[in-house]
């Protein structure tokens, strides 16, 4: 005989209630139930808060992707601009045109020439604040600015990735607040369906196996066969 197993997805758990709740509401004018007044009403008002949490979770994480998506770009355009500046900086010290002891303003080690390492986000945070504001202090003491690329332009590219990578946090907390939300309620769900298939279950146990099989499977109870066993014609 196959196994009964509960639903292990939020939308196979919406499946499962939408099905049996829709199966039993189309019965009952015959008088015919086979689940519980109680557990029928606890499960319609628990389906809408159900549903309601997984399509605001979904909403979340989709609205995350396509920001993520639009913010990409700015994140490659910061990096390139924070990282040019500091190269044109060092080659300014070689040159002699910018004093080596100069690079401390903008928090960088007076002999060491490599541009930091600015493969993540946070320390394209970290550098793009530390140059912007190395850059004014310098030229606050009399110092020329640099060109190509100016701080101004470093700036502005600098804060339209900021102003993504602050939205980027929000909508991952979003998503992450939804997502608990929704988890916290699948063991409820799991609990009603369980108690919705034992009653389906326990209505029809007087059938032969086979008709019993198929009045369950109709209320929406879930079956797996095992590898080579034969389903019912």
């Amino acid at each position: 005989m196959p196994y009964r197993r509960l639903p292990n997805t939020d939308q196979a758990r919406i499946r499962a209630l939408k099905k049996a709740i829709d199966k039993e509401e189309s019965l009952n004018a015959d008088n015919n139930s086979v689940i519980s007044v109680k557990t029928l009403n606890e499960a319609q008002n628990f389906l809408t808060r159900f549903e309601q949490a997984h399509n605001y979770y979904v909403y979340c994480y989709n609205n995350q992707i396509s920001s993520s998506q639009k913010y990409q770009p700015s994140v490659k355009t910061a990096r390139l601009y924070v990282s040019h500046f500091i190269q044109v900086l060092n080659l300014a010290v070689t040159r002699s045109e910018i004093k080596e002891e100069y690079k401390a303003f903008y928090g960088l080690d007076p002999k060491d020439y490599a541009v930091p390492d600015l493969a993540n986000e946070s320390s394209i945070i970290e550098w793009g604040e530390k140059i912007i504001k190395g850059e004014k202090e310098r030229t606050r003491k009399g110092g020329a600015p640099i060109y190509n690329p100016t701080i101004a332009k470093v700036t502005v590219h600098y804060e339209i990735f900021k102003e993504g990578y602050e939205q980027q946090k929000h909508l991952q907390w979003l998503t992450s607040r939804s997502l608990g939300a929704l988890a916290a309620m699948r063991e409820k769900a799991d609990q009603i369906i369980l108690d919705i298939w034992n009653q389906i279950e326990g209505s029809f146990e007087t059938l032969p196996p086979n008709h019993r099989l198929n009045e369950c499977q109709n209320y929406g109870v879930v079956y797996y066969y095992r590898t080579g066993e034969t389903k019912p014609q």
